[in-house]
């Protein structure tokens, strides 16, 4: 008895260190299919109420893929859209650029004793030492993420929406006969529960709109309101989006106000609202939405971020709510249901 009671701690410890590696090095499959589950879990009740109308799977598959893309399409246009307006407005972002530095500069020698000389050798040697590479190197990887993704997430999900069937009846094989019925539970529950999650997401992005747009026009940046919420729009992209996003209300705040404190009140500004965005408004927007409490949330996120970065803080909350699912199904897993619940579900 005792040799049974310490080997399952042991196995269970086993089975999560197993998991994890799965998990660490899958990444690069395991993202992309994963959004594209989720991707197909959203559009199969469209799917299924086309096919009821007379529509044949493929074209009932393609149309609702279609306006997504289109979606898709838009954001990114907004995207080169912001950066097209920045590099119009570059000739008085470099006359800005070269005004203040001489401004620092003749501030520095005057307090500081430093002049313009030594200043400039100090930041070639500060820059002889500092290294872009890394800089250019996340950038250029989010692009080439994006556009990627751009083309393999509506394929893979074509093809899960198109062989939803087979894979339905695949997952019944690996449980008994008479758990049928429960799996069955699971997978449209399961639907039900990506679209919560798909509502809270909506809901984060109209918080983080209001309160970017409340803040810039606290610190009277002109078009607050357009500003606030394309840069709400845009983190859907990741580090790229909100790098872009920001730098056009900089722009205009410093060449309108002639004055560094506006650009840096509209840093302070994303920033808040951005660890607000992360820490507070999505866990409890999201967690509210799927029933889970917000210390899990919390939780999963920073091991989501520290699996699969990025896309593990928004993938791993609805696998979460999966897992909730099973639990809640389940005479061995009612503990990890209750952490898991908000405590408002009897």
């Amino acid at each position: 008895m005792k040799e049974s009671a310490m080997s399952n701690p042991l196995k269970s410890l086993q089975i999560i260190v197993l998991v994890s590696v799965i998990l660490y090095f899958g990444r690069t499959f395991f993202i992309p299919f994963s959004f594209s589950l989720l991707i197909s879990f959203i559009l199969y009740p469209i799917c299924k109420w086309l096919e009821n109308k007379g529509l044949s799977r493929v074209f009932a598959i393609l149309i609702p893929l279609l306006i997504l893309s289109l979606l898709f399409i838009g954001i990114l246009l907004l995207l080169f859209l912001q950066i097209k307006l920045i590099s119009n407005e570059w000739l008085s972002i470099n006359l800005k650029i070269t005004e203040t530095a001489n401004q620092l500069a003749k501030y520095i020698e005057i307090n500081f004793g430093f002049n313009s000389a030594s200043q400039l050798k100090y930041i070639n040697n500060s820059l002889s030492n500092l290294s872009v590479f890394p800089i250019v190197k996340t950038v250029a990887f989010s692009f080439f993420e994006t556009g990627l993704n751009a083309i393999l997430l509506p394929l893979l999900s074509a093809l899960i929406l198109f062989y939803r069937t087979i894979l339905v009846n695949v997952v019944y094989q690996l449980f008994p006969t008479n758990k049928t019925h429960s799996i069955h539970e699971i997978l449209i529950q399961t639907i039900h529960e990506y679209y919560n999650f798909i509502k809270g997401m909506l809901m984060v992005y109209l918080i983080v709109g209001l309160l970017n747009s409340i803040g810039l026009y606290i610190i009277g940046v002109p078009h607050a309101f357009l500003f606030g919420f394309i840069a709400s729009i845009l983190t859907f992209i990741p580090y790229v989006g909100i790098i872009i996003s920001s730098i056009l209300p900089i722009v205009v705040s410093w060449i309108t106000f002639n004055s560094i404190w506006y650009p840096i009140g509209v840093i302070v500004v994303f920033t808040i609202v951005q660890t607000l965005e992360a820490y507070i408004i999505f866990p409890m927007a999201v967690g509210n939405r799927l029933k889970i409490n917000t210390l899990v949330i919390i939780v999963v996120i920073f091991l989501g971020e520290f699996y699969w970065g990025t896309a593990g803080m928004i993938l791993f909350i609805p696998y979460t709510s999966i897992l909730k699912l099973i639990a809640d199904r389940s005479d061995k897993l009612k503990a990890l249901s209750l952490l898991l619940g908000d405590g408002k579900t009897k």
